[in-house]
């Protein structure tokens, strides 16, 4: 008997010298730097790297094409952003003079740009097209974007009274010299393609696709022109309350449907090096750990350095239409960066995060990768695009998407 209450004793002290140490290393997991588990990765190509471009648009709306080829059982290949930014550029260049200058000219530009440029003028692979004609192994487009920009103002400035009929010969000119003439055809998998037929072989039909944005000095479930300055082209977002546009990114991505995200990333939520992006709620004195007391007495900035010092997972604000409003109508949320959404990730303390594509290289903490939480993307989110598939079928209906 003695020896059964020695065990049980033994066992007991084991018992309880094992469920605190556990206890221990979960405190210290939750108390340290954000960790994710992933719960949902959509299939991706390889990371990008826009350099010293403002291409972004270019490079997340591709890699948006990219992924949904994957997701259509088409075999990996990469495709061309240079192609597109190319085209694009002509036609941006056209509408400028068109509108006596008053209209955006500049490296930015939009998710509008990729389908039109596709539906226009096709896609080709990157190898085909890589955009590398001026001395450069990756994108640097400081020079050319001073050149084009100084040459379509010569233009409108109209000093013959009369715009020739060589100007836009010119300016393909310059496009060409330092990114490449347009490619008549080539060749992949041994069979011939012009860029038009080459996007119909793939199955990209930008028709499929829509954009859409959540603002409410526009009224809903309806289209309206986006007021960002890169929306050149005035392309039309389908608008949807906040709620909607959260259950369609949920609904994409745990449906296998990539998503291309535009947003904001100039808040100091948002950290490249820590691989995060979040919306502290700086007032809150569940961020304040074991000094409550003197939260409260502490200045913005004093707070503010402390929650941003990412050493571990913080309560975020609670979004709602009225704030993300707020944020667009006095230029805190403006259209900085354009990237892609490919799956879902739990932080250690099961908070939702969003795992996002980027095109900066691989040299961030996950390799081109970060996680943005569903605070962050609800608030700064300026817009999305999407397979019409991807969005709830009801909701589809009442947008009047067919």
């Amino acid at each position: 008997m003695n020896k059964i209450k020695n065990f049980l004793l033994v066992a007991l002290v084991l018992f309880v010298s094992v469920s605190g140490a556990l206890a221990q290393d979960k405190k210290e997991k939750e108390n340290g730097p954000y960790t994710f588990t992933d719960v949902k990765v959509l299939p991706t190509t390889s990371i990008k790297n826009q350099n010293r471009s403002g291409t972004c648009w270019s490079f997340s709306g591709v890699a948006f094409l990219e992924s949904e080829l994957l997701r259509m059982g088409k075999p990996s290949i990469d495709l061309s952003p240079m192609y597109v930014v190319r085209n694009i550029y002509a036609m941006k260049a056209d509408r400028y003079v068109r509108f006596n200058g008053k209209n955006n000219f500049g490296p930015g530009g939009s998710f509008f740009d990729v389908l039109e440029a596709v539906k226009r003028f096709g896609i080709v692979p990157m190898d085909v097209y890589p955009g590398l004609n001026y001395g450069e192994d990756s994108h640097v487009h400081g020079e050319l974007d001073a050149v084009t920009k100084a040459f379509v103002d010569a233009i409108i400035e109209n000093p013959n009274r009369k715009l020739s009929t060589a100007w836009k010969n010119a300016f393909n000119g310059i496009l060409d010299a330092y990114l490449g003439a347009n490619p008549k055809s080539f060749t992949y998998n041994g069979n011939t393609y012009t860029p038009a037929e080459f996007a119909k072989f793939l199955g990209i039909n930008p028709d499929d696709y829509v954009v859409i944005t959540s603002f409410s000095h526009h009224p809903f479930y309806e289209k309206f022109v986006m007021e960002l300055p890169d929306n050149w082209i005035h392309g039309e977002a389908y608008n949807v309350p906040l709620n909607d546009f959260e259950s369609i990114i949920d609904n994409a991505i745990d449906n296998d449907f990539p998503v291309a995200w535009a947003s904001d990333v100039s808040e100091k939520g948002f950290s490249w090096r820590n691989g995060v992006a979040i919306v502290p709620d700086i007032d809150d004195v569940e961020n304040a750990g074991s000094d409550k007391d003197r939260w409260t007495q502490l200045s913005v900035r004093e707070k503010e350095k402390k929650i941003y010092s990412f050493e571990k997972p913080v309560k975020e604000m609670i979004i709602t239409q009225e704030l993300r409003q707020e944020a667009f109508d006095n230029y805190r949320t403006t259209d900085d960066h354009g990237m892609l959404l490919v799956g879902k990730a739990k932080d250690q303390l099961g908070n939702t995060f969003y795992k996002v594509k980027n095109s900066w290289g691989t040299n961030g903490k996950y390799n081109g990768y970060f996680y943005a939480s569903k605070a962050f993307v609800l608030y700064k989110t300026t817009n999305i695009m999407v397979h019409k598939n991807a969005i709830p079928s009801k909701l589809r209906k009442k947008l009047g998407i067919k």
